[in-house]
Order: C-alpha cells, then structure tokens, then sequence
C-alpha cells in the first residue's frame, strides 16, 4: 500500500482575503473549515435575482388583493383597509419572503441557490428563524430599501460589507450571521499528457509490476499538482517516481521533472489498457454477435423446419388404402417415428408387422 507522508504547509499568507478559507469556521474539533465567505460581488448578484423574484411575487400577490376586493361588500372597502392590505403585501414580500426561504430552504434563498450561497452563524450553525427575521428587518430599515435615509444607510452597507474580513453586511452584524459559499471555487485540471519525446521510451515499458494503488496514487497527486506549495509538491513527486521507477523498466533516457515521467507512464498505462479492452470487445463479437447488433437490424433466426425422418415416418401409411386398415391402427404405426424421430433404422422396420398384421388380400 502506498503512504504518502505530508508536512504542515508553510503559514498562510498575512492577508485573509488572500486564503481560501477565510470564512474562519472552527469545527467543534477545533479545525478550520474550508469554507469562503461571501463578499460583495456575489451578494449583489443574489440579491438581484431576489429582487427579479421580489416583484414577481408583489405583482402576483397585487392581483390576488384586487380580485379580492372586488368580491368584498363596497361598505367595508375603505382607503383605510386598501392600505392595511398593501402594508400587509408588502411585509410579506419585503420580510416574509426571506425569512421563509431561509426557514425552510437552509439558509438559502432563489437568489442565493443560484448564486451558490448559504446564510449561516457565525460558529457555521444553521441559520434560526430569530436571527433571519432580525436580518431581514435590519436590511428593509437601513439597507435595501432602506426606509430610513436611503442613501446614506446604502452607502454605509457598502463601506461595511467592503471593510468586514467576511464581508458582513449590518443584518449580518446584527443577528450574528454571515454568507459563505457552497461551492468550491477549484479549477478541473485534466492529468498532462505524456510529452512527444517520450512516448517512444513509454510503448517500451514493462509495467506488469506497477499495481492499480500505486498508479491511483500518481493520478491523484497529478490531478492535485497545482494545489500543492513547494517544497512539498517537490518531494511528494520525488517520493511518487521513486516507487514507480523501482517497479518499470527500462529508466527514461533523459532528465526531466518528475511529473513529467508519471504523465508519461500513465499515459501509456491508459492507452494498453484501451488495447486490451477494444481486442476483448472483438473477440466478444466473433463468439457472440447479437452483443453488437440492434434486435431490429438483425432479427432472430426463423425457426427450424420439421424433422427430415417425417416422410419416412409416413410412408407405411400410404399403404393403408390397399390393406383396409382399420383407423385405430394408423396412429399405432405412426407412434414409433414420433416417439424417436432420431432413429430412422427402427421406423423403416415398422412396415414389416404392419403387413403381417393386415394381409393384402
């Protein structure tokens, strides 16, 4: 089994803006999490598609109020009720909605799924109802819309959100929350191919000792070369060739980086083992062609025709007008050919009794 042996890291950078895990989250186990905080880009992208929503909501919403006012009795519908019934809308859509996305959706709203965000606490518990209606109403009172000095609570909201080392907003100051992300911001690298000259030296490999743990082990460490920090992606692909080069022969012609071999050995790995899989699938197909054919393209064969012994089986009761046989004795001479189709020998010595039971004349 393959162990691979990894130090500490070099300490992170002074800055934690700089870090990926700069959310701050500790596990109950005192580690930190891997987690990004939200900053200001995304969270105003999330709030966009909320507001989109938001209005959506408000115009649905608008019309279900009229068409109930219109079957309400006119002596009850006054300025007064309309505008209890609009302040009533608009506390649904402006507070409610957030809140009751937040409850039942996990922190998150339409805006922030699609964003790929996620209110949480600021231990990384999950969101509560209190602390969700608290950041709710602080963000309609001083943020957005802000019901108190609009541009001067906008202004401030974004100097906050700018200044905080999680990106904060006031809400999130106030209920004791923060936004991070769901979604990991790493980049898919495919493994490198084997390099042009060295894929002469890699057709020539022996790699009938090089086990699938091993190889495992060489292909997850390339996929993961670029998230490593010298001097330990050095030593780990030191380490990572000097097994695999104990295990294949003949050793490469000419220096170059260790990753470079592991490319190359995998490479060559892969391509026998499509060989191997392409010649197993052609063999298949010569032993068993309906593997490769559609039922359509190739229906099943008709059946068989009868069995040749049956004229041979009859021939004794073409006879049977010329010696007045009785009709009970034609199944009798007929049973034999039926019973063993495979045997003509018997069948063509049935005819002799038959003409010595019912005389011709």
């Amino acid at each position: 089994m393959f162990t691979v042996r990894v130090r500490a890291q070099p300490p992170a950078p002074a800055r934690s803006a700089d870090r990926w895990a700069d959310a701050g989250l500790v596990s109950g186990e005192a580690v930190e999490l891997d987690v990004r905080a939200a900053r200001l880009g995304s969270r105003v992208l999330a709030l966009l598609i909320d507001l989109l929503v938001q209005v959506v909501l408000a115009a649905a919403l608008s019309a279900g109020l009229s068409l109930l006012l219109l079957f309400l009795p006119t002596a009850i519908v006054d300025a007064a009720l309309t505008g209890a019934l609009q302040t009533v809308l608009l506390v649904l859509v402006l507070v409610g909605y957030p809140v009751l996305m937040e409850r039942f959706v996990g922190g998150r709203t339409i805006g922030k799924l699609a964003v790929g965000l996620r209110v949480v606490r600021a231990d990384g518990g999950p969101v509560g109802v209190g602390q969700s209606l608290t950041r709710a109403l602080v963000g309609v009172a001083v943020e957005w819309p802000g019901l108190v000095l609009p541009l001067l609570s906008w202004v401030a909201s974004v100097t906050v959100m700018l200044t905080d080392p999680r990106g904060r907003r006031l809400g999130d100051l106030v209920a004791g929350t923060m936004v991070v992300h769901t979604r990991g911001a790493a980049v898919w690298r495919p493994v490198p191919l084997a390099v042009p000259a060295l894929l002469g030296w890699a057709h020539t490999l022996d790699l009938t000792r090089l086990d699938d743990g091993l190889a495992l082990a060489a292909r997850q460490y390339l996929g993961r070369v670029h998230q490593l920090v010298e001097p330990e992606r050095a030593r780990l692909g030191r380490e990572l060739w000097a097994e695999v080069g104990a295990v294949i022969t003949p050793p490469p012609p000419w220096a170059a980086p260790e990753s470079v071999y592991l490319a190359a050995v995998l490479a060559e790995r892969h391509r026998r083992a499509v060989d191997r899989l392409r010649r197993t699938r052609g063999v298949a197909a010569m032993l068993w062609p309906e593997l490769t054919t559609s039922p359509v393209a190739a229906p099943p064969p008709a059946a068989p025709p009868p069995a040749a012994t049956a004229p041979a089986a009859t021939a004794p009761a073409a006879t049977a007008p010329a010696a007045t046989a009785p009709a009970t004795t034609a199944p009798a001479a007929t049973a034999p050919a039926l019973a063993v189709p495979t045997q003509p020998d018997p069948v063509r010595a049935q005819p002799a009794p038959v003409d010595a039971e019912h005389p011709a004349g």
